[in-house]
């Protein structure tokens, strides 16, 4: 008897499958696409974990947390260390963290692994070649990492996002715009004020950094009683080319520091998109030496802000006034320390862990301990958000 029939069937039956398959992706990617604006409606404190600096992981120092992401594939974290590949090899850690009694508490986070990142040549970055700040996950699994560069060394470092494979070898390179790339006094980023953000949005097609404060043509660096206007800049994954650009009010330094002229600063430190319509979490970190961090968890929107992509410069310095625009706009969710009780490290990184069986996110930070063992620490905290549409 032929096989033919039967043949015929299962070829009509994989082809169902496959149907139901693709229409299955393509209804949740239509509904992600189409996820509407969000709105943080609730937060709760859920704990909080800290390290001491100089805690060695597979003989590397673990400290410097500048960013976080979470792999829902794996259910882990990974975390970009601050180190210009001077204490050891530029890297990242993968971390485990069980937050699932609802509670953050000592013994919920492990050290996983530690991943060093390799240049295009398949060689660790040479020290003081880069100063990794922001680390992000794309849907396919490869990463991007920003770097800061270094404005004040002699020539200027510039800054960038690279891309990388999760065995950290280097694959690909966002261009940067000139704006961005410092002389070292009157253009680009200001030193140690650059792509310390790195993010992704939930459909994926959106990378999206910021610089910590205003270039240097832009405008005054924050102090005490001035703000400055840091650049949220977005990048279409499709075309890997700039796409929108906004301006953020950092506010002033809030804190006079001790004594008066001591270092001070203020900074947009992280973004978090929370839905594909231009709602993302800001998370702003000042500091005064003799005074300590201060950290807020700003909601912010893109909402009605002007699109200053073609702008050069903000602020025409001949005459002291700037180009006419509209910022994002910005509502403060939380101050770690008034709403919290905690007294907050260098807080630097955010991102969204799995849900909580409540049905909140679970909101991760973490700090850049600047690898100081006199006063700091690695810090972790762990928030409930609830979203829910917004107005």
């Amino acid at each position: 008897m032929s096989n033919r029939p039967k043949s015929r069937l299962m070829i009509i039956l994989l082809l169902l499958l496959f149907t139901l398959l693709f229409t299955s992706i393509a209804v949740a990617q239509t509904n992600q696409s189409h996820h509407g604006a969000q709105t943080v409606a609730s937060y709760e404190f859920l704990g909080e974990v800290t390290f001491p600096t100089g805690t060695m992981f597979r003989d590397t120092e673990v400290g410097g947390l500048s960013s976080i992401v979470y792999d829902g594939r794996t259910g882990l974290y990974y975390a970009i260390a601050d180190d210009r590949s001077e204490i050891n090899d530029a890297r990242y850690y993968t971390i485990y963290i069980d937050v699932s009694d609802g509670s953050l508490d000592d013994g919920d986070i492990h050290f996983v692994r530690v991943t060093t990142i390799l240049d295009e040549n398949g060689q660790p970055f040479a020290t003081g070649s880069l100063d990794p700040e922001g680390i992000a996950l794309m849907p396919n699994g490869s990463l991007f990492i920003s770097s800061e560069g270094s404005a004040g060394a002699t020539p200027p470092i510039d800054p960038f996002i690279k891309r990388f494979t999760r065995g950290g070898i280097q694959n690909g390179e966002l261009t940067v715009p000139s704006k961005y790339l410092p002389d070292g006094s009157t253009v680009g980023v200001r030193n140690n004020l650059a792509f310390e953000s790195l993010a992704i949005t939930p459909n994926g097609h959106y990378l999206v950094t910021a610089t910590e404060n205003a270039l240097a043509q832009d405008g005054p660096a924050t102090d005490v009683g001035q703000g400055s206007w840091s650049r949220i800049l977005a990048y279409d994954l499709h075309s890997r080319q700039p796409a929108h650009e906004f301006v953020y009010e950092v506010g002033e330094v809030p804190e006079v520091p001790d004594p008066p002229d001591a270092f001070r600063t203020n900074g947009l430190v992280e973004l978090l998109p929370i839905d594909n319509s231009g709602t993302l979490l800001a998370m702003e970190r000042a500091f005064s030496v003799g005074q300590g961090n201060t950290v807020g968890i700003y909601e912010i929107s893109i909402a009605g802000a002007t699109d200053v992509l073609g702008y050069d410069d903000l602020y025409d310095e001949t005459t002291g006034t700037a180009v006419p625009f509209t910022p994002v706009s910005k509502t403060l969710v939380f101050d770690v320390e008034a709403d919290f009780g905690v007294a907050p490290d260098n807080l630097e990184g955010m991102t969204f862990g799995p849900m909580l069986p409540d049905g909140r996110h679970l909101l991760i930070l973490v700090s850049d301990n600047n690898f100081n063992p006199a006063n700091q620490l690695t810090q972790f905290i762990a928030v409930a958000v609830e979203l829910a549409p917004a107005p």
